[in-house]
C-alpha cells in the first residue's frame, strides 16, 4: 500500500460519497465529513494487504461505521420547531386530500400549496414518517426529539466501487473508450472520431472490454 498521506488523499472521494448519503438527517456535513475522515484513518491504519482485498472495499464499512456512530452517540436527532410546524401542515393537507380524493398530495403539490421548496416538504415528511419512541427524550423547551433512521446503501456503493476498480485496471486506450461512451455519453461515432478509429473498431473493442469487465465483477 502507498504511504498513509497518499492513501488518504486518493480516497477522499469515498469519504464524500458516504457523507452525502446522510445529508439532511439532522447532522451538519462538516461533522459527517470529520467522522468519515476518522473512519478512513482507521481503515488505513488497520488495512492488511495480505488479505488480498481492495482497500476501498475494506474502508467503506469502516467509514460508514464512524458516520453512523454520530447518530448513535448523539441519541435522537433534533427537529426544529419550524420543521415540525410544517410537518403538521403537510399532514393536515394530506388528510384532507385522502378524504376528498383518496390519496396524498404529491411533493410538488404540497410545495406549491404551502409556498415552500420541495426539499423542505421532503424533510417535513421524513420527520413524521416514523413514530416517536415511547421513551423519546425532550429538550429544554419541551420539544420531542425524533430518531431519524439511516438507509443502508452499502450494496449500492460497493457496486459502484467495484465498477470503478474494474475500469481502473483497463489499459489506457480501453479506459478512454469507456470514459467517452459511459461517462461522457458519447456515441460510438463520436468516440471513433475522437480516438481516430472507425465506428466498427469502437463497437468491437467496446464489446470485448465489457465482456472482460463482467468477468471481473
Amino acid at each position: 500500500m502507498t504511504d498513509k498521506n497518499t492513501a488518504a488523499e486518493s480516497n477522499m472521494g469515498l469519504v464524500h460519497a458516504c457523507c452525502k448519503r446522510f445529508t439532511g438527517r439532522g447532522i451538519e456535513y462538516e461533522e459527517l465529513f470529520s467522522a468519515g475522515c476518522l473512519g478512513l484513518a482507521k481503515a488505513i491504519n488497520n488495512f492488511d494487504e495480505s488479505r488480498q482485498l481492495q482497500f476501498s472495499t475494506y474502508a467503506f464499512p469502516v467509514i460508514m461505521g464512524e458516520i453512523k456512530r454520530l447518530f448513535r452517540d448523539g441519541g435522537a436527532v433534533k427537529v426544529s420547531r419550524a420543521l415540525k410546524e410544517l410537518a403538521v401542515k403537510v399532514c393536515k393537507l394530506n388528510n384532507e386530500s385522502r378524504l376528498k380524493h383518496g390519496c396524498d398530495l404529491t411533493i410538488s403539490q404540497l410545495a406549491e400549496e404551502l409556498e415552500v421548496s420541495e426539499e423542505k416538504i421532503t424533510d417535513a415528511l421524513n420527520c413524521v414518517k416514523y413514530p416517536l419512541s415511547l421513551t423519546a427524550e425532550y429538550d429544554d423547551e419541551g420539544n420531542p426529539q425524533l430518531d431519524i433512521p439511516v438507509d443502508d446503501i452499502q450494496e449500492e456503493i460497493s457496486e459502484r466501487l467495484s465498477v470503478r476498480e474494474a475500469v481502473g485496471r483497463l489499459e489506457e486506450s480501453d479506459r478512454k473508450i469507456i470514459d467517452l461512451r459511459y461517462y461522457q455519453n458519447k456515441t460510438q461515432v463520436q468516440t471513433a472520431e475522437i480516438l481516430d478509429m472507425t465506428q466498427v473498431q469502437v463497437s468491437r473493442r467496446e464489446r470485448k472490454i465489457l465482456t472482460e469487465m463482467r468477468k471481473v465483477l
